[in-house]
């Protein structure tokens, strides 16, 4: 009886596996298939070099260079932020804090990692955006560095917890032969557990970047959605931004809309390196 439920339990994980490999498959192809009937008209090095999108202008009009610098520089800002804190938690985790304190800390950050994005993004609107606005006095509170500042505390929760599981096998690793060295924690976090857990700290950030990169309701909410060229106190727009704003207002079937799925791939592709590193950062450090 047991062999026959263990049999079909194997078969049913296989066919969801399967499953899920077709679905991937479908939508990888159809972004392709939708994509390439706009590389048909405009070529691939004008869409991505080019600095201007008007979808109601030429086709030439229709270039993503200003939005592809919109996502990497306001996630290189979220990183910035989030990586000195997120590397710092990790440390308090894995060697300061225990118990039940612990507990509940890893508690709340999963709890954070799980909080819808929209849920962000009014929070950033509300606080963030405000107080850029109402304190700071700037013309506007939508910017690059809102959005940063947004997805910083929203990548947090992954670095930290990717540094603690690196640093708390550290932590255990030498903790005894460091107390019978009479090596302080403070000498030893920074010889030993830092040092040797340096590749996860990569991973995490790697990690985090292409969760940043990816995130479209919160930054949409708060980084004022203009095609123009970044900077970080100003207006940008991010791709996956652009992708939810225009998609409902795309003629299906019209070059704008392919345009959107071309920018899709082009985003799909860009999270494709950033995971294909990841993995290998991970084969390295043996996770």
């Amino acid at each position: 009886m047991y062999k026959l439920l263990d049999k079909v339990f194997g078969i049913v994980i296989k066919l969801l596996a399967l499953f899920s490999l077709l679905l991937l498959a479908f939508i990888v192809l159809f972004i392709f298939k939708e994509s390439v009937v706009f590389f048909k008209e405009v070529p691939v090095l004008n869409f991505i070099t080019g600095r201007r999108w008007n979808p109601l202008k030429s086709p030439n009009d229709l270039s993503i260079f200003n939005i592809i610098l919109g996502t990497l520089y306001v996630s290189v800002v979220a990183i910035i932020i989030a990586l000195p804190i997120g590397v710092g938690s990790g440390i308090l985790l894995s060697t300061y804090i225990k118990g039940k304190w612990k507990i509940v800390i890893r508690g709340i950050i999963d709890i954070l990692a799980g909080i819808p994005s929209v849920v962000y993004g009014f929070i950033g609107l509300l606080v963030i955006v405000k107080f850029f606005e109402n304190t700071l006095d700037f013309s506007t509170g939508e910017s690059v560095l809102a959005g940063g500042i947004l997805l910083s505390a929203m990548v947090l929760p992954y670095i930290i917890s990717t540094c603690q599981e690196t640093m708390d096998k550290v932590y255990e690793e030498h903790s005894l032969s460091s107390k019978a060295l009479g090596i302080s924690k403070t000498y030893m976090v920074r010889k030993i557990v830092v040092p040797e857990s340096r590749k996860s700290i990569i991973a995490a950030t790697i990690l985090a970047l292409g969760r940043a990169m990816g995130e479209t309701m919160a930054v949409m909410m708060v980084i004022g959605n203009a095609p123009i060229a970044p900077r970080l106190l100003g207006r940008a727009q991010t791709i996956p931004s652009l992708i939810a704003l225009e998609m409902g207002m795309a003629e299906v079937g019209s070059l704008h809309y392919h345009a959107l799925f071309a920018s899709g791939l082009v985003l799909m592709i860009m999270l494709l390196i950033i995971n294909i590193i990841l993995y290998y950062i991970k084969k390295g450090i043996g996770i």
